[in-house]
């Protein structure tokens, strides 16, 4: 499925995911969703540190490289897990996002040898997405710049695709003009149980593990229906990874989509129960980089059996 960088965790949960190069950079989504990856906007061949948008050439459509595509100039700095960047133009902001706020960017994005791979420039709308759900070179470099701000990212393979089949090979050059931040809602706290599932829980055949915490009597769903449902997910050591609940919405999808976990536990739910599922890694995301990993656990109410 198409990822939108809005990162539904449901969508992030399917097993079959492709990924737009933001979606691309939106590592893995929480296998509840994907994102769409969009791209940075390009800087003129000889950037200065006002440097504009550099317009698509012609004859390729393409946004042309910037003339330090193949590796950073020694003007740029450096981090210490690798990544390398150089501000473009300053911004006007005062407030660095963190990795769980939401951003609007406008990017464009070339492989080393000058290919240009992503645009968001070039589909003429930004790109907006939570920065822990795109790859660990975006995460780490948009969290060193401010709204207004143009920065050009030389990015490891190690922190963007890690040489996965179908994605950019190799190191990742972008251009990142942040236009925008939103604040993250504050987590909602994991429950005390969220490390090992309580002697109360029931634990199926796969190793499933689930709790009835609000119980009801309406319909079951089959393997092959369609739900809706509010849910928050953490990670055994209590860190919220995703929730409808935060995000205002309920999340929409197919039983046959989502992880392993999922299709099995949401079965075993009635229309308007609420149970808690202990989900381990083999039925979750099995290590998928980019994922959550671990044993989730998941608060889910089943509001709706839509078919």
């Amino acid at each position: 499925m198409t990822q939108s960088l809005e990162a539904d965790t449901v969508r992030s949960m399917s097993k079959t995911r492709t990924y737009p190069v933001l979606a691309t950079l939106l590592a893995v989504a929480f296998g509840c969703s994907s994102k769409t990856v969009e791209k940075a906007p390009a800087a003129e061949a000889t950037p200065s540190a006002t440097a504009t948008p550099a317009a698509a050439t012609p004859a390729s459509g393409q946004i042309a490289a910037p003339a330090d595509v193949a590796e950073p100039p020694a003007d740029a700095q450096k981090t210490e897990s690798g990544l390398a960047f150089k501000v473009l133009q300053k911004g006007t902001g005062d407030k660095h996002p963190s990795a769980q706020d939401t951003v609007e960017v406008h990017y464009t994005g070339w492989t080393t040898d000058g290919k240009m791979f992503d645009s968001s420039i070039k589909r003429g709308r930004p790109a907006k997405f939570p920065l822990n759900r795109v790859i660990k070179g975006w995460t780490e470099g948009l969290q060193l710049m401010v709204e207004g701000e143009r920065t050009r990212l030389w990015i490891p393979e190690e922190l963007a695709y890690k040489g996965r089949p179908g994605r950019p090979a190799g190191m990742l050059v972008f251009d990142v003009e942040l236009l925008k931040v939103q604040e993250a809602p504050k987590p909602i706290p994991a429950p005390k149980d969220v490390a090992s599932p309580p002697k109360s829980a029931k634990t199926t055949e796969s190793g499933l593990a689930y709790k009835v915490l609000k119980a009801a009597s309406g319909k079951q769903p089959s393997a092959n229906s369609q739900v809706k449902v509010h849910y928050t997910g953490w990670t055994t050591d209590g860190k919220m990874f995703d929730s409808s609940v935060l995000r205002g919405r309920p999340a929409v999808f197919g039983l046959s989509q989502v992880i392993a976990g999922w299709t099995e536990g949401v079965q075993l739910m009635h229309e308007g129960e609420k149970t808690r599922f202990w989900i381990p890694q083999e039925l979750a995301y099995k290590g998928s980089a980019g994922a959550p990993a671990g044993m989730l656990v998941f608060d889910v109410e089943l509001l709706e059996v839509i078919q």
